[in-house]
């Protein structure tokens, strides 16, 4: 199969015709006139080294009510990703090599995109004994990034044991940064909005705690720490800090916490509720400028899928999570490129090349260059759309963003060379 792009633009603004012949980047020419089965015209739409996810739920095994690997693969693709990274969370929890290597071989069945399993720190995510962390990383699914996420690794002799477990093989802990203590009970951000509405408050200071205490940790034992869903000015200053010390630190931010603040919550709608919480106005410009200066080295969905009964409640009882990945790359063509803050280029390091370099997804986050594996995605920058819950390809509709006004949209998808998005379709048929 040879697929030939025609005018298309690059992440540095230059205009190339790129022929893709079977998983591979053949050509990339100013003009290109060699036969091929699928020509696609894309008047100067922008082409980037496929998205990579470091932080997705896909609930199987387990909640396959809300979400499995084959719907959230495909609910990825819609949003140009060709790698996504399944956290644990699920049931059972993936803290066995069995159950990372049946994510990975649903992933493989799927055939949309990479699904990369992230095996947990802990048995259980409880917290006290080390997961089997070694055997996960000899495993099918090769392993590297370890997280309890949906919890903390809160005691300290834990994380310290396992920052210096997966420094045999060059594994990552990525912590989500929660001092379970500050947080008991907490349904929103501290501040006036919580005070006005009455909800328990979720102080800035219950992340940055664990935040500062793991750059220690990090720093002491010389091992890689990443930081899920940074939410806080504070937590910025403190990546910032330990990155002028040589601490080997990465962090992420959601789309969410670059676009909505604390504000929405005067809604009660549940839709709104997620953990970190959305924060203030003054976090959200200091995420921005943390992710524009590369302080933040990735941007990272969260993509946390409930069905309809878990959210459309009252605000106590509802389930903590957003959708993410289907208009994660318009909220930050929306939030940061159209605003000047990033450049393309910029764009497809923190969506891409970061990313895939942080989780060694070798085949990802390529130079987009003859002998490339060919996993991109193709954005049209000046298309503006609403979003829309009813046509998503999750099986969930927990999104925040409905029926707000995004630019940048995806239109078309490779992945291994395979056309797996083509003008916004999901290819189901793509390996028949």
């Amino acid at each position: 199969m040879r697929t030939l792009l025609k005018n298309a633009k690059l992440p540095n603004g230059e205009l190339v015709d790129i022929l893709i012949a079977d998983r591979l980047i053949a050509q990339v020419a100013p003009s290109i006139s060699e036969t091929a089965d699928r020509i696609i015209e894309l008047n100067a739409a922008y082409v980037l080294p496929g998205l990579v996810d470091l932080h997705t739920h896909l609930r199987e095994p387990g909640r396959e009510d809300a979400e499995t690997v084959a719907t959230g693969s495909r609910s990825a693709v819609k949003g140009g990703y060709t790698a996504v990274s399944a956290m644990a969370n699920t049931h059972p929890v993936a803290d066995t090599a069995g159950v990372v290597e049946q994510v990975f071989r649903l992933g493989q069945e799927a055939g949309l995109c990479d699904v990369f399993p992230i095996g947990a720190v802990t048995e259980g995510l409880n917290g006290e004994k080390l997961a089997e962390l070694g055997a996960m990383a000899e495993s099918v699914a090769r392993v590297r990034i370890f997280s309890d996420d949906g919890k903390c690794v809160h005691d300290p002799l834990v994380m310290r044991r396992a920052l210096e477990y997966v420094k045999s093989f060059n594994g990552i802990i990525a912590q989500h940064a929660q001092e379970p203590r500050l947080t008991e009970g907490a349904q929103m951000n501290e501040g006036s909005v919580s005070s006005v509405l009455g909800l328990t408050g979720w102080p800035a200071i219950a992340e940055e705690a664990i935040i500062a205490r793991d750059l220690l940790l990090a720093e002491h034992v010389q091992s890689r720490l990443h930081i899920c869903h940074l939410t806080t000015a504070g937590g910025v200053e403190l990546v910032r800090w330990a990155k002028s010390r040589g601490v080997q630190v990465t962090a992420e931010v959601t789309p969410h916490h670059l676009l909505l603040t604390d504000e929405s919550v005067r809604s009660y709608d549940p839709v709104f509720k997620v953990n970190p919480p959305l924060r203030s106005e003054r976090d959200v410009l200091a995420l921005r400028a943390g992710l524009a200066d590369g302080t933040i080295d990735v941007v990272a969905t969260d993509h946390a899928p409930h069905p309809t009964e878990d959210k459309e409640c009252e605000w106590q009882s509802a389930a903590f999570g957003m959708l993410g990945l289907e208009t994660a790359l318009s909220v930050v063509v929306t939030t940061m490129v159209k605003t000047g803050l990033m450049t393309w280029s910029q764009l497809a390091d923190r969506m891409s090349i970061s990313p895939a370099r942080i989780a060694g997804y070798n085949e990802h986050g390529q130079e987009i260059a003859e002998g490339s594996i060919a996993n991109l995605t193709v954005v049209d920058p000046d298309a503006t759309y609403r979003v829309d819950r009813s046509t998503s390809e999750s099986k969930s509709r927990n999104n925040p963003f409905h029926g707000l006004e995004l630019q940048g949209m995806v239109t078309h998808v490779l992945f291994a060379g395979k056309l797996v998005l083509d003008n916004g379709v999901v290819n189901a048929r793509v390996n028949d």
